[in-house]
């Protein structure tokens, strides 16, 4: 039996590849828009945001690399968070982040200038990333560059302080820092409402 994440994995790349047949007839209708009405595409179509986007939008990416960076983390990340807390409860974990990462970035995009669409697994990817240094905090994390090793919970930490002062300063433009600690924010939310529950 394909595992969960294996099946998110690939949902992901069989989207990627029909995003490449018809790019901009996805992005119009499934990446996040901002609040508001948008005259951006070629044809003329009026572009605004619909509630379907706050899901679809974690299915469309910017690129190859993009979704390779993306799948690669749900990969080596994704298993044993599956594991631990079961299919079930991964998914859940999965699509609660996706969903706070989309409403953050949501409420974010909406008040900048200019419109601009959101797409990418990130904020489900990050949600995961949190969920394996709650899991596993002490487990060993091997930066690539520069390649040190440090525990999981500290990885972790310091990934989400550089994402919080990139969003804050506005440098690596183009990047949704804030969907990715959205994403954070929603497993953190939804682990702990589980640990609660469990006693």
């Amino acid at each position: 039996m394909r595992s969960v994440n294996g099946a998110l994995i690939l949902v992901n790349i069989a989207v990627f590849l029909l995003q490449l047949q018809a790019p901009d007839a996805l992005l119009t209708t499934y990446a996040l828009w901002p609040f508001g009405l948008h005259d951006v595409s070629e044809s003329g179509r009026v572009i605004g945001f619909a509630p379907w986007q706050l899901l679809t939008s974690a299915f469309l990416h910017g690129g190859t690399s993009h979704l390779a960076l993306n799948m690669f983390a749900l990969w080596m990340f994704g298993r044993d968070c599956e594991r631990a807390l079961g299919a079930g409860r991964y998914l859940a974990l999965y699509f609660a982040s996706v969903l706070t990462a989309s409403l953050v970035q949501l409420g974010v995009s909406s008040m900048a200038a200019g419109a601009y669409p959101t797409v990418g697994a990130s904020g489900g990817v990050f949600g995961v990333l949190l969920a394996f240094a709650m899991l596993f905090p002490e487990r060993r994390v091997m930066l690539l560059f520069p390649p040190i090793p440090m525990p999981a919970w500290l990885f972790v930490t310091l990934y989400g302080l550089v994402e919080l002062a990139n969003g804050v300063f506005g440098t690596q433009a183009g990047v949704a820092h804030f969907a990715h600690l959205g994403g954070m924010l929603g497993a953190w939310l939804l682990l702990r409402h589980w640990r609660r529950a469990a006693g």
